[in-house]
């Protein structure tokens, strides 16, 4: 290795240097309190777990994007966290074993071992809730509506929202009767919305030409709001947990409507993010100008099980990095310069300034100050016998 390269970080991992890290450092700040406001508790999970305690109850998914160590005390395999929803599980079930509904809110650095989406970064700061023990959709829509609060407080005033619900899904596969094989074959059609491959696979591998219909359906039912009425009717004769699943995907969007009146809603009932991890309704959010869905969530009601307590849950989560980087940012305030001098009155009155939250930056002998890379645009003198704060 030359020198050269000691100071390459692998790819997908970055560094946060000052000025955008006092920036995410700020906005942390202000989504913990928001989140703080609405009553959930902060957690600070650890960076590692044995994994049987961390994959638990995730699917496949997650355990190909988490990066696995030895641990040299017990020779047992521990992952570093790729998520921190299954470390709150955990909490819920085993550490805090709250009877009632569980709050819990969170911001921690996560590692992939690869990159979810282009030019994402491995190493992003997940920042998100989970509500443990309440079954009733209040609790699904409580998160949203907090995740969408979550979006104004950073700016962005009119996001899109998408919903839907794995149980439609789901529902429709029961009364089908695939092998595992078939289903992962279909799962990745409909994920592709790849219809003419998916008409032809239906048509070798779906005998009932109803089911068939019903499950090609789904790639339609994409669009707005109208889109449950449209669903309503192709799956009049579907099994009733298909309406019941409509019926719930209606209700929120009632709620969010009369909360949110500006919110654009797309309602996607063949988007199955997540669908051997969630069992409810699943959700994302995006902004203008951004690609990639900066916030996702869902209800997911059997990851507790793994720990011996399963509980109804529901949560979502954000890369920080990623609402820094669409924040409306106010600028940092610059800092106050105080050559060296010494005495008692200089430090009480730099004291003083730093109780109104000024930042002081005290010079060293024989200093030379770069203004602009100490990142002072006023300076501390002494003039006519007082300590005054001057431009530069």
């Amino acid at each position: 290795m030359t020198v050269a390269d000691r100071w390459l970080l692998p790819d997908g991992v970055e560094e946060i240097l000052p000025n955008r890290a006092l920036q995410i450092e700020r906005l942390r700040r202000q989504v913990l309190d928001l989140y703080h406001s609405w009553g959930y508790d902060l957690v600070i999970p650890p960076l590692v777990e044995f994994t049987d305690s961390l994959l638990s109850g995730t699917g496949s998914d997650l355990d190909l994007m988490t990066f696995k160590v030895t641990d040299q005390l017990s020779g047992r395999t521990m992952g570093i966290r790729a998520d921190i929803t299954p470390q709150t599980s955990r909490m819920d079930a085993h550490s805090l074993q709250r009877q009632g509904p569980s709050r819990l809110c969170y911001a921690s650095t996560v590692l992939y071992t690869r990159p979810r989406h282009a030019l994402e970064s491995r190493s992003p700061i997940q920042i998100g809730v989970e509500l443990y023990g309440e079954a009733g959709l209040a609790a699904d829509i409580e998160v949203i509506s907090l995740m969408l609060e979550t979006l104004q407080l950073i700016g962005v005033d009119r996001p899109q929202l998408d919903l839907g619900h794995v149980g439609v899904y789901g529902s429709l596969l029961e009364c089908a009767e695939l092998s595992f094989d078939q289903e992962a074959e279909l799962f990745e059609l409909l994920q592709r919305k790849a219809v003419p491959e998916l008409d032809s696979w239906l048509t070798a591998n779906v005998s009932d030409p109803e089911m068939a219909t019903l499950l090609r359906a789904l790639v339609d039912l994409a669009g707005g709001v109208d889109v449950l009425d449209r669903a309503r009717t192709l799956f009049a004769e579907a099994p009733a947990e298909v309406e019941l699943a409509l019926d719930e995907l209606q209700q929120t969007v009632d709620s969010l409507q009369a909360c949110y009146p500006e919110l654009n809603i797309y309602m996607d009932l063949s988007e199955l993010r997540g669908y051997h991890y969630h069992t409810g309704i699943v959700f994302a959010a995006y902004a203008q100008g951004v690609g990639q869905a900066i916030g996702n969530g869902g209800r997911y009601d059997h990851v507790g099980e793994g720990f011996g307590r399963s509980r109804p849950a529901t949560g979502f989560n954000m890369s920080l990095q990623a609402l820094a980087e669409i924040a409306t940012n106010t600028p940092i305030p610059a800092g106050i310069y105080v050559p060296v001098t010494e005495g008692d009155e200089l430090r009480d009155t730099i004291a003083g300034l730093r109780q109104q939250g000024e930042r002081v930056v005290c010079g060293f002998p024989g200093q030379q100050p770069d203004y602009e890379e100490l990142h002072c645009d006023r300076q501390l003198l002494l003039v006519d016998g007082t300590y005054q704060v001057k431009p530069v």
